[in-house]
């Protein structure tokens, strides 16, 4: 079988050349006559991955000097419990936006080691939309605030961020890194798994501003302080060597694709088309998210009904489309976007739609 539209939300597509560059690569790494999967994490070849990954995550993202880049494991799961350890200091607290389940676990997490809480939420309409940062309700004493740019199962997603006074904000960013352009300043940190945008599962990114660095507190376990995977550039313990080196070739292919503007302008056109031919469907597809909420990296649909749905799926699939199935706590039809979905795949997915809709 050859290769298909893989529309799951991640473990997701990964670029196709950038796989290729790995099957290449894969019994003899550069003339080591080792794979990465062997090579030592102390060596030079494994060193210059690293050193590469990281110019051009600040290539790319346009990093300034004054921020530490780790490559650290756990997924966005660990950073969850990590961030509250270190950076909310005994008898505070720290602000979270609640948008979605990821947020939801963040502030749990929070309040199992500290102290998070709820500035402002949207589960009160099923996470339909996004509070807007005039609407959040900021404790002037907090720590940070958290928040989580955007929600996979849901379908919102935060684009543009505020420009806080004398706040550290926090930004998960596991879906939905590198897709488009931001200002990193504006965050005292950003932390991804890797899984979506980036590379493979097991390797997440953290991307952590000095002057919030510095306020971590002490004492805390060896593997779970910032302190030190800052001091030691991630090479602590062996950190996940293969996913960084996964996430390497992917950033190359971002860089030779025209880089973040021109990934942006087709993350665009992907959405722009697709959202059309939800809105233009008569209600045979509805959207489940506010139009000034919705992402561009994950778009979530329901029919008339499960049955409905189910058959769409099943369909789609045998169209080489596959991957769509909402998640199992929300159902319907989820459509996950991230860079490595060529454009051509949503043409051929809103051809589908138009199609089924014809016969249904």
């Amino acid at each position: 079988m050859g290769r298909i539209y893989n529309f799951n939300p991640g473990p997701s597509t990964l670029p196709l050349a950038a796989l290729e560059k790995a099957q290449a690569e894969f019994t003899d790494y550069k003339g080591s006559g080792m794979s990465v999967l062997e090579i030592s994490h102390r060596s030079k070849d494994f060193e210059a991955i690293l050193a590469d990954t990281q110019n051009l995550l600040k290539e790319m993202l346009g990093i300034p000097d004054n921020y530490s880049i780790l490559f650290l494991g756990g997924g966005a799961s660990l950073q969850f419990a990590m961030l509250a350890m270190n950076f909310i200091p005994a008898g505070g607290s720290a602000d979270y936006v609640v948008t979605g389940e990821w947020a939801k676990r963040a502030i749990k997490e929070a309040n199992i080691v500290a102290k998070g809480r709820a500035a402002a939420s949207s589960e009160d309409k099923n996470f339909s939309y996004l509070p807007k940062p005039e609407q959040w309700d900021l404790d002037p004493q907090a720590a940070f605030v958290h928040v989580t740019s955007n929600n996979t199962i849901f379908g919102t997603q935060y684009r543009t961020f505020p420009a806080l006074k004398d706040k550290f904000l926090i930004c998960d960013m596991s879906s939905d890194i590198l897709s488009h352009r931001i200002d990193v300043s504006q965050f005292a940190m950003i932390y991804a798994g890797a899984q979506k945008n980036l590379g493979p599962a097991g390797v997440t990114l953290v991307i952590l501003r000095n002057d919030l660095a510095a306020t971590a507190r002490e004492g805390l376990p060896t593997m779970l302080s910032y302190a030190t995977h800052i001091k030691n550039n991630s090479l602590y313990n062996t950190p996940p060597c293969f996913p960084i080196y996964i996430m390497q070739l992917t950033l190359q292919w971002v860089k030779e694709n025209g880089g973040l503007a021109a990934i942006e302008k087709i993350n665009h056109d992907k959405a722009d088309l697709l959202y059309s031919t939800i809105d233009q469907s008569g209600g045979f597809y509805r959207g489940t998210v506010e139009p000034d909420s919705r992402s561009w990296m994950n778009v979530t649909i329901r029919m008339a009904s499960e049955e409905l749905e189910a058959a769409f799926i099943a369909e789609a699939k045998t169209q080489g489309l596959s991957g769509l199935k909402g998640h199992r706590s929300v159902g319907g039809i989820r459509v996950s976007m991230y860079n490595a979905m060529p454009l051509a795949g949503i043409e051929k997915l809103t051809a589908f739609m138009k199609a089924f809709k014809a016969s249904h």
